[in-house]
């Protein structure tokens, strides 16, 4: 979550209120404009309240044209439904909302099964906010499993996670705040995620996992997790390291399994331990919900399991949050129930046609060059072309705001800092009708971008955030 300070610099100018909105008699009823800043004095009559949040949200980008977010934009009025009716419900109160519990170990069941547990019945896997809680999650697993075969160093020794520069934020956090030294493997060349080799090289005896991802965030290319659990059995036979694996499928296992079956990366390799995924991205439901697995209960120390005498039952929780709602798992259950394995591959393969064909469009205007084609995740990078000087990435982004559409303009982490890209996601609801526009805004404002004297962004940093 983002972190806020106090206003640095009073705004007196209070919330102005439309007499339209309020009660009865607009004259009658005037109440004093509301501070910003600080409790009202008083109550609102909640027409005035909606009012005045209401019209200040309308400043807010539409999701539905943000091609920066990998979230769910849009759900069936179904699903909305049946979410408005649970969002009183708490998730952790397991045995007040038995049923609300049960669609949750379903979901974990299905998920087990999808991706090929070696006996689902035996996987181990909780709902989470997102993918970010279920990374530390599975982090803290797997320090755990370090710590207890080191017990005799540990904590002398400081425990080390290998993973590729290109992975999210949420890995750098969990390194923070576990005290973990963060072990990464740089871009190379038009490698723009991590090498197997290079991050086998790196592992030594407090090395408590590698982490692959299943989708970079950065060009929504898959990172080679067989390959990387083959060069870490090589690593084994040769130094008796055992390293296990954690695939980060915030994105792509929610892909993969339906559009790229032949494509081993899942607990089909017995060197992955767990994975992760976000139900609120490629999973198709609105914010709020992540799911962690484990292979099977030996992956999952059971001292990291909490047994809560909790409103009169026992309840095992695996958790860095407690209360929250029902809603997003019971919108997850719905969603798998809706669409089942013939109904995902469609809406995955519908996104990812998308994906590519919107990036042969943009690679044939000629101003630009393509890293990636969204033939992975339904994602896809790109620069502009070597003799385009008149303007940049930068320039493009702030220019494609002005129509209404947020794609982020951003630099690559080291050794390819030279590198600025866009991204472009495709998710479910930008259909190809809103590609045409898009496309259409895109092309229209090329001609004007060529006739800059030089790009105009001063402050790239501050040009556009990336947002994962």
């Amino acid at each position: 979550m983002a972190l806020h300070e106090g206003i640095q610099k009073s705004d007196e100018r209070p919330l102005s209120v439309n007499p339209f909105h309020l009660e009865a008699n607009p004259v009658g009823d005037m109440v004093e404009a509301p501070p910003k800043h600080r409790l009202p004095d008083g109550p609102l009559p909640p027409s005035t309240a909606y009012q005045v949040v209401h019209d200040e949200l309308m400043l807010d980008g539409n999701s539905r044209l943000n091609l920066a977010t990998f979230v769910t934009t849009w759900m069936e009025p179904q699903a909305g439904i049946l979410m408005a009716e649970c969002r009183d419900k708490n998730m952790i109160d397991k045995d007040e909302y038995p049923r609300t519990a049960e669609l949750e170990r379903r979901c974990v069941a299905m998920l087990a099964d999808l991706w090929h547990a070696p006996d689902p019945s035996a996987a181990v896997g909780c709902s989470t906010t997102g993918s970010s809680e279920a990374c530390m999650l599975a982090g803290m697993a797997l320090k755990r499993r370090w710590a207890k075969r080191n017990a005799d160093r540990y904590p002398g020794a400081r425990p080390n996670l290998v993973m590729g520069v290109n992975v999210q934020v949420c890995w750098e956090k969990f390194c923070t705040f576990w005290e973990v030294e963060a072990r990464l493997v740089p871009m190379e060349g038009d490698r723009f995620h991590l090498d197997p080799q290079a991050a086998a090289e790196l592992c030594d005896e407090n090395t408590i996992g590698v982490v692959g991802v299943l989708g970079s965030t950065f060009d929504g290319s898959y990172e080679p997790v067989a390959d990387l659990c083959a060069a870490l059995d090589v690593l084994q036979e040769r130094t008796g390291l055992d390293i296990p694996v954690h695939v980060d499928g915030a994105s792509g296992a929610m892909v993969a399994p339906f559009l790229d079956e032949d494509l081993v990366w899942d607990f089909r390799l017995p060197r992955v331990a767990s994975i992760n995924t976000s139900g609120h991205k490629y999973g198709l439901v609105y914010p709020g919900v992540g799911w962690a697995l484990w292979r099977d209960g030996d992956a999952l120390p059971e001292e990291l399991v909490f047994r809560v005498n909790y409103l009169g039952g026992d309840m095992p929780t695996f958790a860095l949050n407690f209360s929250r709602p029902g809603a997003q798992v019971v919108a997850q259950y719905y969603t798998f129930l809706r669409l089942g394995r013939e109904g995902y591959r469609a809406v995955q393969q519908s996104t990812r046609d998308v994906a590519r064909s919107v990036a042969e469009r943009v690679e044939a205007l000629g101003d630009f060059r393509l890293l990636t084609r969204g033939d992975q995740l339904p994602v896809f990078a790109f620069t502009t072309a070597d003799d385009v000087t008149a303007y940049d990435v930068f320039d493009v982004s702030r220019r494609l705001r002005e129509k209404g559409w947020l794609v982020p303009a951003y630099t690559f982490p080291p050794n390819r800092e030279d590198l600025s890209v866009l991204r472009v996601v495709c998710r479910n609801g930008f259909s190809a009708d809103l590609a045409d526009l898009f496309m259409d805004d895109l092309t229209g404002l090329v001609p004007e971008l060529r006739r800059q004297p030089h790009p105009l962004t001063r402050d790239k940093d501050a040009a556009t955030g990336f947002h994962h």
